[in-house]
């Protein structure tokens, strides 16, 4: 009796001891698996309202000429399905490629001055493509190790009005009718163009060129250039040379790369900065440079140079500057720079764009 009764307790005994046994050898294993599949182990996304975040389009980041051909010829459907046959083929890189990967090389010397810092850029692929064209998105996306963690697939319809829950900074697209969407949403957004040539640019320190007028500045100055010509623009910038312009729609950008500048600047690494900022300006310094840079001050802003060309074409100088990205308002000044070698972004602001009139081969397409 007792030896019955003594026998049963026990083997459940054994049996649990041995299912836990095992239960933990299955947790080591595949801890271990998961281990081995990624050795280095991706940094960790930081929080929307923490970062910098840069949205970009599909069409910006990557070349999709001929999925676009499709689209306009064939339909929506047929892309699709072309999208799907070649999700394992890699998308080549677009105009926005080489900033993006600037920003990552930015991001990575930050994680190593502040380990636990968010202060970094977030990089989110803002695209109208259906949910079934990101598998090829994801792949391309790993195929060249980008890190880019945030999707915002809109399936046809215009992402602009998600763009203020990711809490974005500047918005990068190859179509003008939805960056003048963004910017009258008050969001700092440009139409990004290829250039036509390859000149290769930093991979150590983003380089980001601005115009002035009516894009880090309102457009005060360029309407008395358009009512009342050249002369009586040098009288008032003269007359209010201690009068700030107001803030034009990238302000808040060169406001965020500062800040970022800053954090490396209290590392005692000014003259090794991973970024550096142009102010490159068709205004003269004699006559009207005075009001640009004291504006700048009273914001508590710099750019890293400055560069007043009196009128001469910017082309040539920024073929030397090589930035990842310049931002203008006059499509002339953008076709020159692309020309030239570099890659140009238009804000379409302010009263310049009564004037602007695109070459064909600028005129973005719309699918994205």
């Amino acid at each position: 009796m007792s030896q019955n009764s003594t026998q049963p307790s026990s083997r459940p005994g054994k049996e649990a001891s041995s299912t836990n046994g095992q239960s933990k050898s299955n947790l080591d294993d595949a801890k271990s698996f998961y281990d081995k599949l990624a050795p280095s182990k991706k940094p960790k996304t930081p929080k929307p309202q923490n970062a910098i975040t840069i949205a970009v389009s599909s069409r910006a980041l990557f070349r999709m000429e001929e999925e676009q051909k499709i689209y306009v010829e064939r339909g929506v459907e047929e892309y699709v399905r072309y999208q799907q046959e070649h999700e394992n083929e890699p998308f080549q890189p677009g105009a926005a490629f080489p900033f993006v990967k600037a920003l990552e090389a930015v991001n990575s010397r930050l994680r190593e001055l502040y380990p636990d810092s968010e202060e970094l850029f977030d990089i989110v692929l803002m695209t109208n493509n259906h949910a079934q064209v990101g598998v090829r998105l994801i792949n391309t996306i790993n195929h060249y190790n980008l890190f880019i963690e945030r999707f915002c697939m809109t399936g046809g319809k215009s992402p602009i009005g998600y763009l203020k829950a990711y809490h974005t900074n500047l918005y990068l697209s190859a179509d003008a009718e939805k960056v003048r969407e963004a910017l009258e949403e008050g969001i700092a957004a440009a139409t990004i163009y290829s250039p036509d040539k390859v000149v290769e640019v930093s991979d150590t320190q983003l380089r980001v060129a601005f115009d002035g007028d009516a894009v880090l500045f309102s457009d005060e100055s360029e309407q008395i250039v358009k009512a009342h010509g050249l002369d009586k623009f040098f009288e008032h910038e003269k007359a209010y040379e201690n009068h700030p312009l107001a803030h034009g729609p990238l302000k808040g950008f060169l406001e965020a790369l500062g800040k970022l500048q800053k954090k490396f600047y209290a590392k005692g690494q000014r003259m090794e900065c991973p970024i550096r900022t142009y102010l490159v300006t068709a205004r003269s310094a004699a006559s009207s440079g005075a009001r640009a840079l004291k504006t700048l001050r009273s914001w508590g802003l710099e750019t890293d140079e400055a560069l007043f060309l009196a009128g001469a074409p910017k082309g040539p100088l920024l073929e030397k500057i090589r930035p990842h990205i310049f931002f203008d308002d006059q499509m002339f000044h953008v076709e020159g720079a692309t020309e030239m070698g570099t890659i140009a972004a238009h804000v379409p602001y302010g009263i310049a764009q009564k004037y602007n009139k695109p070459s064909s081969k600028k005129e973005p397409v719309s699918k994205e």
